[in-house]
C-alpha cells in the first residue's frame, strides 16, 4: 500500500527558509496528533526514545498521515550504527526525519546515509550540568562559541538545529547566517519554525510554566475535574447498588415464562 504523500518534504522546508515562520509543535498522543493537524499545523515532533515512544510512532503517523514528523532519537546512542540503524527505523515507521543531540560524529554518520537529522543548540536539557539551566549566549563569547557550534553542526550535515533559550536577537541573527532551519525553542520569532510542546500549550503538567511557554488551556483542571466526576459516578452507582436502583427493568434481558418453567422441569 502506498503511504499518503506528506505535506512538507525537508526540499520544501528549505524552500521555505526566510519567508515564513513556521508552527511547530511536540505531541505525545495520536489524538494531539490529529488535533494538530486539524488546526493546520506545519510540523510535529514526537519522542523515540523509549520502547514505549518506538511502539507509539506508527499511531500517531496513522493519525496525521500527510504530517511531517521528527522523531527524537534516544539519548546515550554509543557509535555511529546504532545510530543509523535507530534513524532508519525511525523513517521506516513513518518519520520525515530524525532528532539527535549527540556529538557531530553521531550526526555526521546519519547524514552521509541521506538521513534527514536536526540537531540541537544553546541550552540543551540533556547536556545542563556543563551549563545548568540557563540562557546561551548573552555574552559575546557565549554568542561566537555558539555560532561556531552551529557551523559544525551544519557541515556535519544535519539540515535544521532546535535553537533553545538563546536570546532572541542573536537567534535572528544566527538564522541569516546558515543554510539550516533553526527552530526556535524559546529563542525568539526570528527563526524558520516557532517550536512548543504541547503540554505547554495545553497547560498538561502541575510545575510552573517556561517564560518562553505559553498555555491556553488547563488541561490540569479538566484533569482533576474529571477525576471528581469519576468518583461521584462510581459512588452513585455503588448506592445505587446498594439500594437496589440498579440494574432497573429497562437493564435486564427477559425470558418467557413458559420457557422458564420448562427450564424449571427439564432440571427438576
Amino acid at each position: 500500500m502506498l503511504r499518503p504523500r506528506k505535506r512538507y518534504t525537508v526540499h520544501d522546508l528549505r524552500l521555505l527558509k526566510g519567508k515564513r515562520c513556521l508552527t511547530h509543535i511536540h505531541v505525545k498522543s495520536p489524538e494531539e496528533a490529529a488535533a494538530a493537524a486539524a488546526a493546520g499545523v506545519d510540523l510535529m515532533s514526537c519522542s523515540y526514545d523509549s520502547p514505549e515512544a518506538q511502539a507509539r510512532l506508527p499511531q500517531l503517523v496513522a493519525a496525521a498521515p500527510e504530517s511531517f514528523f521528527s522523531a527524537a532519537t534516544p539519548h546515550g546512542m554509543a557509535t555511529p550504527g546504532e545510530a543509523i540503524r535507530t534513524a532508519f527505523r525511525a523513517l521506516e515507521a513513518g518519520a520525515s526525519s530524525v532528532y539527535c543531540s549527540a556529538s557531530n560524529r553521531i550526526i555526521e554518520a546519519m547524514a552521509n546515509e541521506r538521513i534527514p537529522v536536526v540537531g540541537h543548540l544553546g541550552m540543551v536539557p540533556r547536556h545542563v550540568t556543563w551549563t545548568n539551566y540557563r540562557a546561551i549566549g548573552k555574552t559575546p563569547a557565549e554568542a561566537v562559541q555558539l555560532y561556531r557550534q552551529m557551523k559544525d553542526l551544519e557541515n556535519a550535515g544535519a539540515y535544521a538545529a532546535e535553537l533553545e533559550c538563546v536570546p532572541h536577537q542573536l537567534a535572528s541573527f544566527l538564522c541569516s547566517k546558515t543554510d539550516m532551519l533553526l527552530m526556535s525553542l524559546g529563542s525568539g520569532n526570528g527563526c524558520d519554525t516557532q517550536f512548543l510542546f504541547s503540554d505547554d500549550i495545553l497547560g498538561d503538567y502541575d510545575e510552573r510554566l517556561p517564560r518562553h511557554a505559553k498555555a491556553y488551556r488547563d488541561f490540569r483542571a479538566e484533569h482533576r475535574r474529571l477525576q471528581q466526576e469519576r468518583i461521584a459516578a462510581f459512588g452513585e452507582y455503588i448506592a445505587d447498588v446498594k439500594g437496589g436502583q440498579f440494574p432497573q427493568p429497562t437493564n435486564l434481558i427477559e425470558m418467557p415464562d413458559e420457557a422458564m418453567r420448562a427450564v424449571i422441569e427439564e432440571i427438576g
